[in-house]
């Protein structure tokens, strides 16, 4: 009786400290503090998800947000390409989040380029991996290989981000000293829209 007595109260003590909030937060020196309480002065803090010690993607189930976290996975799209449609559709269904890039001009066929495909569209990144064309078994394997559920687990809530130019304009101009090197990466807008290959 008191065996089980001593485990219920040895479970109890463990709930409570697996339930207790962490939290990070830096000092006027720069030295990174680790606490169970805030800080009493007003500085920003991070609370830390407890379980795996490092702070997860908002909104998102612990096993998702840790594969975003480790392996996140970018689009690479075009417009009027149903292979793309079809991986996006597949995506969405799965329940991945992902960013997804559109490629639309000589700018952005150059990111393509940089990002490991000459031409060919969809290009899927799940980390460190790439997959050039759209190949449902493919696709489902790398996601499962980089830990993202088979399952959608997607709050009802979670919107995802728009889509983006793969290379994003920058209204800012270049920075002095920079000259060269916009000449170097600012390619002219074509005339008519790239060759690609589906």
């Amino acid at each position: 009786m008191q065996a089980k007595l001593k485990c219920g109260l040895l479970l109890l003590l463990c709930a409570g400290a697996a339930s207790a909030q962490i939290y990070r937060w830096k000092d006027a020196r720069g030295v990174t503090h680790f606490s169970d309480m805030p800080p009493a002065t007003a500085v920003p803090v991070a609370k830390i998800d407890s379980r795996d010690g490092a702070s997860s993607a908002p909104g998102l189930p612990f096993a998702l947000a840790r594969a975003v976290k480790s392996n996140p996975v970018t689009l690479f799209t075009t417009a009027q390409c149903a292979a793309c449609d079809q991986g996006r559709a597949m995506l969405q269904t799965r329940g991945i989040p992902y960013a997804e890039k559109t490629v639309s001009n000589a700018n952005d066929h150059a990111a393509l380029r940089q990002a490991g495909s000459a031409s060919q569209l969809p290009l899927l990144l799940v980390g460190s991996g790439k997959f050039i064309g759209y190949e449902q078994t493919t696709w489902d394997a790398a996601l499962t290989a980089a830990s993202y559920p088979l399952q959608a687990m997607l709050p009802p809530d979670y919107r995802p981000t728009p889509p983006r130019p793969a290379a994003p304009t920058s209204d800012a101009g270049p920075r002095v000293g920079d000259e060269n090197d916009a000449r170097r990466t600012q390619l002219p807008e074509p005339k008519a829209a790239p060759d690609f290959q589906f």
